[in-house]
């Protein structure tokens, strides 16, 4: 499979690469079959998180015994240096591995202070003089975050939302990332479940050559599309650039990065989260969002007071409250069918 250098770390890793989220929704026997079906494949770099669950303990029993052959990056989320040290070592144990390739900072809502000798980045710095990690990124989905990440010359990667809804500035993004010689991991390539077209969702990856995404798998037949495109490795053609303009005329409004701008919210409602609601049902683990607290949760949109604020703030123009009137429409749609699950 085609590789390639993920900036400054010199890991070279697969263009197409397997992102270990869903396969918390299989069984153990499914996702290690799964996993070890994407590495004999050819795919070598899987992207899991602390916060996924059993999902490291997963992709540990799948490949702990090729370690040599795989790039593995994890995250966690913690902002002190005695919690993210605790989920690194957590992290080793899970995933049966001496070290991690890629530790990165889970989508901070700010920078983390890499002065602070009791925070979490002063965790990541001894954790990698041991040799426990060897490289340190950041995954984000707000754009000033993202800027001053890049900027602060401190992370060798940035994982961002990527795909052919792609603003300007998250263009922008991917352009600043080549030129800090810094790797662009893109994550939601799929626009969280929007994009249905997996060739023109390929193809528009393949325009960027120094962008890796990282892929949501949870199925054998994902699994196998994924491997089959990078075989026939299809670029760019008037038919799918066809199917891009379509979905960018159609869709473009309707993708929620989460990043947070929005709040405070005057009703109280949790937007970042309930925005995208539809893609957390179909992407992750569902039976959180049917308990009684979600479903109060999700409903707390029908007390929207429209006073539009949070889509003056919204960064990426969406229409906030007319893009969480859908989602509640599908989060009833769905409680009703699954919440006696």
């Amino acid at each position: 499979m085609e590789k390639v250098r993920l900036g400054r770390t010199e890991l070279y890793v697969t263009k197409t690469s397997f992102g270990a989220l869903p396969i918390q929704r299989i069984s153990k026997t499914d996702a290690v079959r799964l996993v070890r079906q994407a590495y004999e494949a050819g795919i070598n770099y899987f992207d899991t998180a602390n916060m996924y669950t059993d999902s490291e303990e997963k992709l540990g029993a799948a490949l702990h015994d090729v370690r040599q052959h795989v790039v593995i990056s994890t995250k966690s989320g913690a902002t002190d240096k005695k919690t993210a040290l605790e989920h690194m070592e957590l992290s080793l144990r899970r995933l049966r591995m001496d070290y991690i390739d890629l530790f990165q900072f889970h989508n901070p809502a700010v920078l983390p202070d890499i002065d602070d000798p009791n925070g979490a980045f002063a965790a990541a710095l001894e954790m990698r003089e041991k040799g426990y990690i060897r490289h340190i990124g950041i995954t984000n989905h707000r754009l000033a975050v993202a800027r001053e990440a890049i900027a602060s010359g401190k992370f060798e990667t940035l994982q961002f939302p990527f795909c052919y809804l792609a603003s300007d500035q998250d263009l922008e993004l991917v352009r600043l990332c080549r030129e800090h010689d810094m790797g662009f991991i893109a994550m939601k390539g799929l626009s969280g479940g929007l994009l249905n077209n997996a060739a023109a969702c390929y193809a528009f990856m393949q325009e960027f050559d120094h962008v890796v995404p990282i892929w949501g798998i949870q199925y054998a037949w994902e699994l196998e599309q994924w491997v089959d495109l990078a075989k026939r490795n299809p670029r760019m053609t008037p038919e799918l650039q066809e199917i891009i303009d379509k979905d960018r005329r159609e869709l473009a409004g309707n993708f929620c990065r989460s990043c947070g701008y929005c709040l405070p919210c005057t009703a109280g409602i949790d937007i970042p989260q309930a925005a995208r609601m539809s893609q957390l049902l179909g992407r992750s683990p569902y039976r959180p969002y049917m308990s009684d607290t979600w479903y109060a949760k999700m409903h707390k949109i029908e007390e929207c007071v429209h006073c539009d604020i949070c889509k003056s703030r919204c960064p990426y123009g969406l229409d906030t409250p007319a893009l969480l009137e859908r989602q509640l429409a599908e989060y009833d749609a769905f409680y009703a069918i699954h919440h006696n699950d």
